[in-house]
């Protein structure tokens, strides 16, 4: 399980995932040095450090390596909250939280990705009924014999 990035490691992976390609230490550099001013040795300790702890990919070309993101923000994002929903006591209660500070929006996107994860979801997100033949519970029906 990932531990959450720290602030400068979070920066350079930002631009990894946004940039989806192939980037040195010199282009990160280059867009941080627009924000803050950092050095290009801490650059490169940073992504080195993510090629360490399994984040990025490098491949030589040239005097240089060039990196790439091993996963996407949203798998990030993704093992961040199930890391924290399986520390709860009650993983019931953790969820029913984290519902009530969603947004419109954000309740709006839990909607799709409902739709996704279980196409036969009714519009209106209620729990889908049990088909003809399957008992309510999922288990199989008695055949009456």
């Amino acid at each position: 399980m990932p531990r959450q990035l720290g602030e400068l490691e979070d920066a350079v992976m930002t631009r990894v995932w946004e940039w989806n390609r192939p980037v040195t230490v010199r282009e990160v550099l280059e867009d941080l040095q627009q924000e803050r001013s950092i050095a290009y040795t801490t650059v490169m300790t940073v992504m080195d450090n993510l090629h360490q702890k399994g984040w990025v990919r490098r491949e030589v070309e040239g005097r240089a390596y060039r990196y790439t993101a091993v996963s996407t923000r949203a798998a990030y994002a993704a093992a961040l909250m199930n890391e924290a929903w399986s520390r709860s006591d009650n993983p019931a209660a953790a969820l029913v939280a984290f519902f009530g500070m969603m947004s419109a929006e954000q309740r709006e996107a839990l909607r799709d990705a409902m739709r996704i994860v279980l196409p036969t979801l009714p519009e209106d997100g209620s729990a889908p009924e049990a088909e003809a033949g399957e008992a309510a519970d999922g288990a199989e029906p008695e055949s009456g014999r």
